[in-house]
């Protein structure tokens, strides 16, 4: 089964989620419908921009910690470095 990173952003980029799952759809339906935490739901962050998969869910934890200590320049690099234009890659149809 395979665990996923992933960094959701709001519409402008000023505010950004960083979650681990196991089931990435659900998980985006939750944050969207505002039943996925009070952070995304006060800044309307919906917006998959960055995403990472994982074998275990100790390897995905492990790495969600280590994103969560970064320095913002950096997350936004990262997600820069995939997704220059910071697109809504759960629109895509290659998406999971």
């Amino acid at each position: 089964m395979a665990y996923h990173v992933y960094i959701l952003s709001c519409a402008s980029n000023t505010a950004i989620y960083i979650g681990s799952t196991q089931d990435l759809p659900q998980r985006l339906e939750q944050h969207r419908s505002g039943a996925g935490g009070t952070h995304t739901a006060k800044y309307r962050i919906r917006k998959l921009v960055h995403l990472e998969t994982y074998g275990t869910r100790a390897e995905a934890l492990e790495r969600e910690r280590k994103l969560k200590r970064w320095r913002r320049a950096w997350k936004n690099d990262l997600i820069a470095a995939a997704n220059p234009g910071w697109r809504d890659l759960s629109m895509e149809r290659s998406f999971l």
